[in-house]
């Protein structure tokens, strides 16, 4: 018996025995670790929620990187496939191409477009939201089933789409980065220009922002 081993009969009879609490289940596991990666305490840093909290329309809009996705696409496309994913678990057949798998930015005029902004978190919380209900009432025993239309199965797709939502959201923390550092970059050169006049070196641009950040970190913006 492991413990005190001077203990007498009597003190042994009681003990009071130790109190577990019941492990999560496997899926149970899997839906707090999506809930952690988009709303926070997320072991790896700012959760998917977190980055967005202080960005506006301006800033999701804005491609400080040449020819890759802005902050808005990126949302967008993330919302897609928890959705996508959500109903695979229902058994639908679903593999969003195109259009589909990166929507467009809605067009808005200038004073609509935060309210815009808005509702694209909206629909992305929404579609977390949703996602996570229905990781957290998939029995085990479906972890191994196929996901129609594809040749993995439930558990390999749910550890896809966790990777999924943190490898986006350190692309939008990237896409932050840039994009303050090219409003800087701005701000600067509308300061020399009305001293000096208009300058047409190429320096001083937005795209000053993509040598600030190394081609390995950029890899996926596309």
């Amino acid at each position: 018996m492991r413990g005190n081993p001077n203990l007498t009969i009597g003190e042994i009879l009681t003990m009071k025995p130790s109190i577990r609490k019941p492990s999560l289940s496997v899926t149970a596991q899997m839906a707090e670790q999506l809930r952690r990666a988009f709303d926070g305490s997320a072991w790896h840093g700012p959760s998917m929620l977190e980055l967005l909290e202080d960005v506006d329309a301006e800033t999701a809009a804005a491609k400080p990187i040449p020819n890759v996705h802005s902050i808005w696409e990126l949302v967008l496309h993330t919302a897609v496939w928890d959705g996508a994913v959500r109903r695979r678990i229902g058994g639908q057949t679903t593999q969003p191409k195109g259009k589909k798998n990166f929507p467009p930015v809605p067009k808005s005029s200038s004073t609509a477009k935060q309210a815009a902004w808005r509702k694209t978190v909206s629909w992305l919380t929404r579609t977390h939201a949703d996602l996570i209900r229905a990781v957290s009432a998939l029995p085990e025993e479906r972890l191994r089933d196929h996901v129609p239309g594809t040749r993995y199965d439930i558990s390999f797709m749910l550890h896809g789409v966790l990777q999924h939502e943190l490898y986006h959201a350190g692309q939008i923390a990237i896409l932050k980065k840039a994009h303050r550092r090219a409003s800087r970059v701005k701000d600067c050169q509308l300061e020399i220009e009305s001293l000096t006049g208009p300058c047409t070196s190429g320096r001083g641009t937005a795209a000053s922002a993509v040598r600030f950040f190394p081609k390995h970190r950029l890899h996926g913006l596309q």
